[in-house]
Protein backbone atom coordinates (compact mmCIF):
# COMPACT_ATOMS: atom_id res chain seq x y z
CA UNK A 1 0.00 0.00 0.00
CA UNK A 2 1.39 3.54 -1.02
CA UNK A 3 -1.33 5.57 -0.28
CA UNK A 4 -2.56 6.67 3.40
CA UNK A 5 -3.78 3.92 5.00
CA UNK A 6 -6.47 6.21 6.65
CA UNK A 7 -7.71 7.21 3.37
CA UNK A 8 -8.20 4.17 1.96
CA UNK A 9 -9.47 2.73 4.95
CA UNK A 10 -12.16 5.76 4.77
CA UNK A 11 -13.20 5.11 0.98
CA UNK A 12 -12.98 1.60 1.81
CA UNK A 13 -15.65 1.45 4.37
CA UNK A 14 -18.07 4.38 2.48
CA UNK A 15 -17.92 2.24 -0.63
CA UNK A 16 -19.18 -1.01 2.03
CA UNK A 17 -21.77 1.11 3.45
CA UNK A 18 -24.25 1.78 0.26
CA UNK A 19 -27.84 2.50 1.61
CA UNK A 20 -30.12 -0.59 0.97
CA UNK A 21 -32.20 -2.42 3.14
CA UNK A 22 -34.31 -5.96 2.86
CA UNK A 23 -36.37 -5.40 0.36
CA UNK A 24 -33.81 -3.92 -1.96
CA UNK A 25 -31.53 -6.73 -1.63
CA UNK A 26 -33.84 -9.48 -2.04
CA UNK A 27 -35.18 -7.06 -5.46
CA UNK A 28 -31.11 -8.01 -6.52
CA UNK A 29 -31.80 -11.08 -5.63
CA UNK A 30 -35.12 -11.71 -7.40
CA UNK A 31 -33.37 -10.11 -11.03
CA UNK A 32 -30.49 -12.98 -10.46
CA UNK A 33 -32.99 -15.48 -9.62
CA UNK A 34 -35.14 -14.68 -12.70
CA UNK A 35 -31.79 -14.67 -14.69
CA UNK A 36 -31.90 -10.82 -15.00
CA UNK A 37 -35.25 -9.89 -15.80
CA UNK A 38 -36.89 -7.77 -13.25
CA UNK A 39 -40.10 -9.29 -12.97
CA UNK A 40 -42.22 -6.52 -11.44
CA UNK A 41 -41.59 -4.20 -14.14
CA UNK A 42 -40.63 -7.19 -17.01
CA UNK A 43 -37.21 -5.33 -17.89
CA UNK A 44 -33.79 -7.20 -18.73
CA UNK A 45 -31.42 -5.39 -16.19
CA UNK A 46 -28.51 -8.09 -17.30
CA UNK A 47 -27.56 -10.50 -19.77
CA UNK A 48 -28.95 -13.70 -18.92
CA UNK A 49 -25.49 -15.38 -19.43
CA UNK A 50 -24.06 -12.82 -16.76
CA UNK A 51 -26.71 -13.29 -14.14
CA UNK A 52 -25.64 -17.30 -14.74
CA UNK A 53 -22.07 -16.08 -13.76
CA UNK A 54 -23.15 -14.12 -10.94
CA UNK A 55 -25.23 -17.18 -9.44
CA UNK A 56 -21.92 -19.15 -9.98
CA UNK A 57 -20.15 -16.83 -7.50
CA UNK A 58 -22.23 -16.18 -5.65
CA UNK A 59 -22.58 -20.12 -4.69
CA UNK A 60 -18.34 -20.41 -4.91
CA UNK A 61 -17.55 -17.62 -2.82
CA UNK A 62 -19.95 -15.26 -1.86
CA UNK A 63 -19.91 -16.18 1.59
CA UNK A 64 -16.48 -15.85 1.92
CA UNK A 65 -14.65 -18.77 3.35
CA UNK A 66 -17.81 -20.45 4.62
CA UNK A 67 -19.19 -20.84 1.11
CA UNK A 68 -18.43 -24.16 0.64
CA UNK A 69 -20.11 -25.57 4.04
CA UNK A 70 -22.79 -22.86 3.09
CA UNK A 71 -23.22 -24.86 -0.16
CA UNK A 72 -23.68 -28.11 1.34
CA UNK A 73 -25.88 -26.74 4.58
CA UNK A 74 -27.82 -23.97 2.61
CA UNK A 75 -28.07 -24.98 -1.13
CA UNK A 76 -29.06 -21.14 -2.26
CA UNK A 77 -26.76 -18.93 -4.25
CA UNK A 78 -25.89 -15.76 -2.00
CA UNK A 79 -23.73 -12.99 -0.99
CA UNK A 80 -22.84 -11.46 1.87
CA UNK A 81 -21.62 -7.85 3.16
CA UNK A 82 -19.49 -7.00 6.22
CA UNK A 83 -22.72 -5.07 6.69
CA UNK A 84 -24.19 -8.08 8.01
CA UNK A 85 -26.68 -7.96 4.89
CA UNK A 86 -27.00 -11.30 2.88
CA UNK A 87 -28.38 -11.06 -0.92
CA UNK A 88 -29.86 -14.57 -1.52
CA UNK A 89 -31.39 -15.67 -5.04
CA UNK A 90 -33.34 -18.93 -5.43
CA UNK A 91 -33.14 -19.64 -8.97
CA UNK A 92 -36.29 -19.54 -11.10
CA UNK A 93 -38.21 -18.38 -7.97
CA UNK A 94 -37.21 -15.48 -5.48
CA UNK A 95 -34.77 -13.43 -4.06
CA UNK A 96 -34.32 -12.82 -0.43
CA UNK A 97 -32.74 -10.11 1.73
CA UNK A 98 -31.72 -10.16 5.23
CA UNK A 99 -30.06 -7.80 7.77
CA UNK A 100 -28.17 -9.09 10.79
CA UNK A 101 -25.45 -7.14 11.84
CA UNK A 102 -23.63 -9.40 14.22
CA UNK A 103 -20.92 -11.32 12.15
CA UNK A 104 -19.27 -14.45 12.66
CA UNK A 105 -15.58 -15.66 12.58
CA UNK A 106 -15.83 -15.82 8.90
CA UNK A 107 -17.75 -12.66 8.20
CA UNK A 108 -20.97 -13.31 7.60
CA UNK A 109 -24.24 -12.57 9.69
CA UNK A 110 -24.77 -14.78 12.11
CA UNK A 111 -28.57 -14.58 12.46
CA UNK A 112 -28.97 -14.45 8.86
CA UNK A 113 -27.08 -17.78 8.10
CA UNK A 114 -29.82 -19.16 11.05
CA UNK A 115 -32.67 -17.51 8.85
CA UNK A 116 -31.41 -18.78 5.48
CA UNK A 117 -30.91 -22.40 6.88
CA UNK A 118 -34.47 -22.47 8.71
CA UNK A 119 -35.87 -21.24 5.56
CA UNK A 120 -34.17 -23.13 3.14
CA UNK A 121 -35.01 -26.54 5.28
CA UNK A 122 -38.45 -25.94 5.80
CA UNK A 123 -39.33 -25.22 1.91
CA UNK A 124 -36.60 -27.32 0.70
CA UNK A 125 -34.96 -23.98 -1.28
CA UNK A 126 -31.35 -26.19 -1.92
CA UNK A 127 -30.34 -25.98 -5.02
CA UNK A 128 -28.23 -28.92 -4.71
Amino acid sequence: ITEDVETLLDLYTKQCAVEMNCLDLARIGMIFAMDGVDPLNGKRIMPDDVARICKTFMVTCGMYNASGEFAIKIGIPAKSGVSGGIMGSVPGKFGIGIFGPALDEKGNSVAGLKLLEILSRKYRLSMF
